[in-house]
């Protein structure tokens, strides 16, 4: 109800009587008051007059009711100590496909191999799981599905270039932007879910020490406005869904990557691969030309980027 009185709200651009809400929305003058109180307590600014009810002004919070069609998916935190512990507890509960955690901060954010992704308030954490009826080998193709879907969804929103780098990463002028992990739980055959962790650097400004990322912040020269990105990000997610075993996904993957061409370096347990980035295949996996010529097939691993194109 929260979501269509705002919606009302911006709709109308002034007042707009609890009469006029409460018959449109099918609701009681007293319903719509009380949600009305609760709005003000988010830390929406509301104005009551003899006139009605009238949004002045929106804090850049990211509510569950601010994202229409999405909103009974959301589960919200304003801290929470990873997003992917809790979507994991919910998975396992039968939580359904696109259940979305969504964190202002995280006390204990993970990235890949178990390092710490810093999490202050300004920046967008969420974790999606999602329920691809595909063979655990084609599980990688997520990690490009997820990284095209957010790069696609900065260059249309910022007109900023964004390059991907295998498997998972968002790079501005080389420099990390957003960080991606994916978790799965799956049987010999049968994926049961995956957990999709996306972390990016919006509002907060990088410290000078983080010199290997960025934030969309710090690239424009302002703030954007997260519930903007994190709308747009949603449904591009579930746009790239619908592609995710598609030719085109690859095609989109290889056409804004920064890896492909270059000399790579692959650390994976237990070995370390260094040659010339050539390909991905049809599982997402990278195609790499060893300096003798052989070619190895990556999985999983971190990547460095050893020269510059």
């Amino acid at each position: 109800m929260k979501g269509r009185i705002l919606e009302a709200l911006r709709d109308s651009g002034d007042h707009l009587s609890g009469q006029a809400l409460s018959h449109s929305l099918g609701t009681s003058r007293v319903s719509i008051s009380k949600h009305i109180r609760a709005l003000k307590g988010d830390g929406y600014l509301i104005e009551a007059s003899p006139r009605g009810y009238k949004l002045v002004s929106s804090p850049d919070l990211l509510l569950p009711y601010e994202f229409p069609g999405f909103e009974h998916r959301i589960h919200y935190y304003p801290v929470v100590g990873s997003t992917m512990d809790v979507a994991r507890e919910l998975a396992k509960r039968g939580a359904g496909e696109g259940t979305t955690v969504v964190a202002e901060s995280q006390a204990h954010g993970r990235g890949r191999l178990s390092r710490e992704w810093l999490s202050p308030e300004g920046g967008i954490y969420l974790t999606i799981t999602l329920r691809p009826k595909i063979s655990p080998i084609y599980a990688p193709r997520i990690n490009l599905m997820a990284s095209v879907a957010v790069a696609t969804t900065i260059r249309q929103l910022f007109s900023i270039k964004t390059e991907l780098k295998w498997p998972n990463d968002v790079l501005i002028a080389g420099a990390k932007v957003c960080g991606i992990l994916a978790e799965m739980d799956a049987e010999l055959d049968v994926v049961n879910f995956v957990n999709l962790g996306i972390g990016i650097n919006a509002n907060a400004s990088v410290p000078e020490f983080e010199n290997r990322a960025t934030s969309l912040k710090d690239a424009l020269g302002r703030e954007i406005s997260r519930k903007e990105l994190l709308r747009a990000l949603l449904a591009e997610i579930e746009r790239q869904q619908s592609v995710l075993m598609d030719a085109h996904l690859l095609k989109e993957w290889k056409r804004l990557s920064a890896t492909l061409n270059r000399d790579v370096r692959i650390e994976m347990p237990g070995e370390v691969i260094v040659g010339r980035a050539i390909d991905v295949d049809a599982t997402g996996a990278l195609i790499i030309r060893e300096p003798n010529g052989s070619l190895k097939k990556a999985v999983a691993g971190d990547c460095i980027h050893l020269l510059e194109k």
